[in-house]
């Protein structure tokens, strides 16, 4: 017996504005879908992020849509829930995925927290989750797990689906922290985190699979040492240690195209621009090039001459170019600016809320609303800051007295 787990594949992103990014996208998907079906899975689970956006165009629709059939009719049940970006953070509005449940799609929702099939039961098996929860709602989310805790105790074989950042994998960006989580569940199929994680916790693995496509460069060196795609989980065996023994087996998809980044001395410019023209000649298709000039401050350089050498070397062999120039000033800031020691303006944000306020809530409120309002999202933000309200002022005046607001 065993099932899918992937998550995150973002279907529609155009990424830089290209098209051909989007078909890769849709390419990749429909690769594992391949898999998954010769794999002959007993279920799949998708962990969240399913789509780009939350109104996805309708081609991004008829891609899921058409390898979800393919799917279906090989028998497999689907279960899924919505990510942040499936997500549509107001009133009553809907995720995206609610589209394909008369089709048969299976989903995790606030008001059906776990899924129920004939199937499931006569296994022993529990699969159930929550949808995305904002940092801002962190006692809900809390709250909903050591529900879903209570609920999965009676099953053998226990399966949680979240989509959220936990404090170990992204240190600022989280809305979890692991010591928050139940530790009586065999396996957690997370999503959010784009980089693959297999990592024991509690009665069984903590498994991230990754985005399924390279959907910004920083995911470029996981993809070189751990590859793309999606995991199959044998739980086959059974008794106590059922959750210290699953096998866990990453399937690596071949990605369309090359993310190619690449470092070049200005004293080495012609040579190695001529060894890299070379290189993706022989390619398949065109790639995506990041070129990063290194030069010196005596370096006499005309940046107008490098561009058009860029330019000619690589305008019909890349499908896009993105060059940069760096100096050892640029590196040194770089080096204060990602070190572990410094902070961003959303760091710096919250050491002062901590102090200001000292209230975790209200900083978690604050960045949330900042997340959404920089991006124009105040539908979300809206959203956000009236779940707060409710949560804080909404059941009695005593709550409010309690957290001093």
């Amino acid at each position: 017996m065993k099932f899918a787990h992937l998550a995150d594949t973002h279907l529609g992103y155009r990424q830089y504005g290209l098209i051909e990014r989007e078909e890769d996208f849709y390419n990749v998907f429909e690769d594992i879908v391949d898999k998954i079906i010769e794999e002959r899975v007993d279920f799949v689970i998708h962990s969240g992020d399913l789509f780009e956006i939350a109104k996805p165009s309708p081609n991004a629709l008829l891609a899921f849509q058409e390898e979800f059939l393919r799917i279906k009719d090989a028998g497999i049940p689907f279960y899924a829930i919505a990510g942040n970006h499936d997500s549509i953070m107001r009133k009553n509005a809907l995720p995206p995925i609610i589209l394909f449940k008369k089709l048969g799609l299976n989903i995790i929702s606030p008001n059906n927290p776990v899924i129920e099939s004939s199937f499931l039961r006569e296994n022993g098996i529990f699969v159930g989750g929550t949808p995305y929860i904002s940092k801002s709602q962190n006692n809900l989310l809390k709250l909903k797990l050591e529900e879903l805790s209570k609920l999965s105790k009676d099953y053998s074989k226990r399966i949680l689906v979240a989509h959220q950042g936990i404090d170990k994998y992204l240190r600022f960006q989280y809305e979890l922290e692991l010591a928050d989580i139940p530790t009586n569940f065999n396996y957690y199929a997370m999503g959010h985190i784009h980089n693959r994680i297999v990592d024991d916790f509690g009665e069984g693995k903590l498994v991230y699979p990754g985005s399924s496509e390279i959907w910004r460069a920083n995911e470029l060196n996981d993809y070189k040492k751990n590859g793309k795609g999606f995991y199959i989980v044998d739980i086959s065996s059974s008794g106590s240690s059922f959750g210290e023994n699953l096998e866990v087996e990453p399937i690596n998809i071949d990605l369309p195209r090359e993310f190619i980044s690449e470092n070049i001395e200005f004293n080495n410019l012609d040579s190695d621009i001529l060894s890299l023209e070379k290189y993706i000649n022989q390619l398949n298709k065109q790639p995506i090039l990041n070129i990063n000039i290194e030069t010196k401050e005596k370096d006499k350089i005309n940046s107008g001459d490098i561009y058009k050498k860029l330019n000619d070397a690589f305008s019909n062999n890349c499908l896009m170019v993105r060059p940069s120039f760096i100096t050892e000033e640029t590196k040194n800031e770089e080096k204060f600016i990602f070190s572990d020691d410094s902070l961003g303006h959303r760091e710096l944000l919250k050491e002062y809320l901590k102090i200001t306020f000292n209230n975790e809530d209200i900083c978690n409120l604050a960045l949330d609303l900042l997340d959404n309002l920089s991006k124009d999202k105040d539908e979300e933000a809206k959203k956000i800051s009236d779940n707060f309200y409710h949560d804080y002022f909404g059941e009695s005046e005593k709550l409010g007295e309690k957290h001093d607001i």
